[in-house]
């Protein structure tokens, strides 16, 4: 059965989770595969732009470097950069072909869709010299927390699945961070506790914690301010770029500005129209980072929430930069119901319209997960 057959028939998203069934799993066929040494993203918001900085910095060095990152907006093959462009499929089909044989047929049958892909991405990645691997939704249990690392990096942490996570950011973080083996880099946090948590963290002897800002040098700060001009990236996008060049000296490479100099990824405050920018993220904390990015704007918010998400938080903080909503139709068993979505709006003194056509001369900002971005993109064409 060909790749994409194969990853139809498995679900997104299990309302339980098998912690031990990625390590069982890795166990198995560990020592018939060959794993590079590894950069672990780990955190709530920004892994996919830091992630993809560094990848893009070590291949312009030479470097022969895997990204891996999720969930893709429209292709599946957007989840394993490789060497600079998303993997070809027919590379991706004989990694398959290549899994299919090496796992037992109970593994083949109960690894989940990011499970079973993580393992994909690991095979394609045989003769990197580096994996960039982003978590998915975790830390510690996370399916690409059972291989070994040569560094942790640590974006911002905040809200976000707490059916898995935690109910607080103390929890959130534990969680997140006792992804750690031996070293890490962190970015700026928002929340004390999760410094907190860092502190009691760090009295072990095989753990170390380095605050991002202890290697950021003038250099590195003005480059990453001409960058950030260059390419127009929101204050939150410059953390992350400030974050990745830290990652890059801790291995132990000079840091130059032409390393930074590739398009980011796609769908985060992207401006994808003149008057249309797409962000894909889907919690508070991006929320509010994105509020900043617009206090001279009044955009029409283009939206809808998964409903597990604080929709009503979010768009309490969206609320200052918002015109309208127009609420963009998912098919999706996860969205919130229509009626529940309309309450939260009304709640935060907003208008609302169902989304059906972009107006030339008003501005959108899409926003609430890759789902909307994936629709947005299909109406747009």
């Amino acid at each position: 059965m060909r790749l994409e057959a194969f990853l139809e028939r498995k679900p997104l998203y299990y309302s339980e989770i098998d912690y031990t069934r990625m390590p069982r799993a890795y166990a198995s066929i560990k020592e018939k595969i060959k794993i590079p040494p590894i950069i672990h993203v780990v955190g709530t918001n920004g892994k996919g732009t830091t992630g993809r900085y560094i990848a893009n910095a070590l291949h312009t060095l030479g470097i022969k470097v895997g990204h891996y990152t999720s969930p893709h907006i429209k292709e599946f093959n957007e989840r394993i950069w490789l060497n600079g462009v998303n993997c070809d499929y027919d590379v991706l089909e004989r990694a398959h072909e290549r899994l299919q044989k090496l796992l037992s047929e109970d593994f083949k049958k109960s690894l989940s869709y990011f499970e079973y892909t993580t393992f994909l991405a690991i095979l394609v990645y045989e003769n990197c010299d580096y994996i960039v691997l982003e978590a998915g939704l975790g830390g510690e249990y996370d399916a690409t927390n059972a291989f070994e690392k040569v560094i942790s990096v640590i974006t911002p942490i905040g809200m976000d699945h707490e059916d898995f996570l935690g109910s607080s950011i103390k929890e959130i973080a534990e969680t997140k961070l006792r992804s750690v083996s031996n070293k890490a880099i962190v970015a700026k946090q928002v929340f004390s506790e999760v410094e907190d948590v860092i502190k009691e963290l760090s009295t072990s002897p095989d753990l170390e914690f380095k605050n991002y800002k202890t290697c950021v040098d003038d250099t590195m700060l003005k480059l990453a301010q001409e960058i950030s001009q260059e390419q127009e990236l929101p204050h939150y996008l410059q953390e992350n770029l400030l974050l990745s060049m830290c990652v890059v000296k801790e291995l132990g490479y000079k840091v130059k500005k032409n390393l930074f100099n590739s398009q980011r990824l796609e769908g985060r405050m992207q401006r994808i129209k003149s008057n249309i920018w797409l962000d894909v993220g889907h919690n508070a904390l991006a929320a509010e980072a994105i509020s900043h990015c617009f206090r001279a704007k009044s955009v029409n918010l283009v939206y809808n929430s998964y409903k597990d998400k604080d929709y009503l938080s979010i768009l309490a903080l969206l609320a200052p930069i918002v015109k309208r909503v127009e609420i963009i139709p998912v098919n999706d068993d996860r969205i919130a119901p229509y009626g529940d979505m309309v309450d939260a709006i009304v709640r935060n003194n907003l208008e609302y319209k169902m989304f059906d056509k972009i107006i030339d001369d008003e501005d959108y900002l899409v926003f609430g997960s890759f789902s909307v971005a994936q629709k947005f993109k299909t109406l747009l064409g």
